[in-house]
């Protein structure tokens, strides 16, 4: 049992000297331990010697009071009133007899876009003709019952029989006669005798064809939609702007806009703003053209800057401000010497930009500071190539 014993304490007591040992040989002298303190940098601080410095050619300069417009930008599309496109149909069913119509033609209020003919247009103008000529014949006999009852040669229920035959007859032919104006039954030719066997289909409004959905020979209902036209004149600018945002708009404000097909900058003006949030918490924008053009297609995307008007801000120039990790920042000067020189990366807010600066809100303690207006993409290389040395 003792020989048991010897043989387990003595591997741990070498063990123990042994890390000792170890432990004394590496414990590093205090001026190794002060060298690597001094050569330990600042998180967010970058280092230029007098050199580097002179080869960035660094530039200062500190926040301004200035004078920027605010601008709101949105995207949106180009969009017609509901008045300005109609969707064509039928009142009643019937066979496409001709049309020419195409995507993209031109077509004025009033031209005939198709021809329909069915049987049943020709019954409903035998039924009038027919409706009529009794109508004509009702109306002598209610005379002649009504005359004859002023006279109390007639009994009572035979003038009230003539009368309610008469008004029968009356509403019929109305009836018939609206229905045929719905098909746009010539009415003069019908009165004198010509029933046609085909109706005309009428351009309702001047505009351009956007869809053709019928061809010859095809059965049409009225639930079917032959044609859609579009009046390109009176195009508006349907904005999407978040919920967040619409306390700064009001009706007549500017909007610069460009279309996705084009570089050029269009004009419009805030015409009426949504009163309901959409579930994108969105709200819709209408903005009228300040100059129309009939060549532009409903439905381009557009993007747009509502001017918001502007006020007396901080600014610096855009160069002076840097985006790192999807954070914007600025370099403040920090204390240093003729052979080296400290720049601190400070994190700053975005606001509006113009004419070369831009908007940006500093902490209270950075508002006074001396700020790198040249060479701040050199610093922000720099910070970053340090730090990749480092991670490696």
């Amino acid at each position: 049992m003792q020989l048991v014993k010897k043989y387990i304490v003595l591997p741990v007591i070498t063990l123990a000297a042994a890390m000792l040992v170890v432990s004394c040989g590496s414990k590093p002298s205090a001026g190794e331990v002060a060298d690597g303190h001094d050569h330990e940098e600042e998180s967010g601080v970058v280092e230029l010697t007098a050199e580097q410095f002179k080869t960035v050619g660094i530039t200062y300069g500190k926040p301004e009071n200035r004078q920027i417009s605010g601008a709101l930008k949105v995207n949106g599309l180009l969009d017609v009133p509901p008045q300005q496109q109609v969707s064509i149909a039928v009142p009643m069913g019937g066979f496409v007899k001709q049309t020419e119509l195409l995507q993209g033609m031109r077509v004025k209020q009033g031209q005939v876009i198709a021809v329909l003919e069915n049987l049943d247009y020709i019954q409903l103008q035998q039924d009038y003709l027919e409706t009529k000529s009794q109508l004509e014949y009702a109306t002598r006999e209610y005379e002649r019952q009504q005359e004859l009852s002023k006279e109390n040669v007639n009994a009572l229920k035979t003038f009230q029989q003539a009368r309610a035959t008469w008004q029968t007859l009356q509403a019929k032919e109305n009836g018939l006669r609206q229905k045929l104006a719905m098909l746009n039954v010539n009415m003069p030719a019908l009165e004198k005798g010509n029933i046609q066997r085909t109706v005309n289909v009428p351009s309702p409004i001047s505009g351009y064809v956007t869809q053709v959905n019928v061809n010859l020979g095809q059965f049409v209902t009225p639930a079917d939609i032959l044609f859609r036209i579009v009046n390109t004149e009176h195009l508006h600018a349907e904005l999407t702007v978040f919920e967040k945002d619409i306390p700064k708009l009001k009706i007549g404000q500017l909007v610069r806009f460009t279309l996705a097909n084009e570089t050029k900058q269009r004009e419009a003006t805030i015409h009426l703003i949504g009163r309901e949030i959409s579930l994108e918490r969105t709200v819709r924008v209408h903005c009228h053209l300040e100059q129309e053009d009939t060549q532009l297609l409903p439905g381009t995307y557009l993007q747009a800057l509502i001017e918001t008007g502007g006020g007396n801000v901080k600014a610096l120039p855009d160069a002076a401000i840097v985006t790192f990790e999807n954070k914007s920042y600025v370099f403040l000067k920090q204390p240093g010497n003729d052979s080296t020189f400290h720049f601190k990366m400070q994190e700053v807010q975005k606001g509006n930009t113009e004419q070369g600066y831009t908007e940006v809100t500093l902490p209270a303690d950075a508002l006074d500071a001396t700020i790198v207006v040249t060479g701040a993409y050199d610093l922000l290389a720099k910070m970053k190539n340090s730090g990749e040395h480092e991670g490696h």
